[in-house]
């Protein structure tokens, strides 16, 4: 059991986070998102990012007809 008081891992990586923004700013972020988009693409190619682009579309659709169904389910809803 962890002492009382004790740190959350949650909470760590935020608190960490924030120290990193404060010393780097947040062209830190934006320059190594860019060298690891950078790396994927030469990694897997543009067609890795079309099939990842497919499945999201994809799961975004799913969750939407969800939604629509139990919009259509819940009492007091029109459909």
């Amino acid at each position: 059991m962890p002492d009382k008081g004790a740190m959350t891992v949650r909470e760590a990586g935020r608190k960490g986070g924030r120290a990193t923004k404060a010393r780097h700013g947040p062209e830190f972020y934006e320059s190594i998102g860019r060298k690891g988009g950078e790396t994927t693409k030469k990694r897997h190619g543009p067609k890795f990012y079309e099939r990842i682009g497919r499945k999201g579309g994809q799961r975004v659709r799913q969750l939407v007809q969800q939604a629509k169904r139990a919009q259509r389910g819940a009492p007091g809803t029109p459909g």
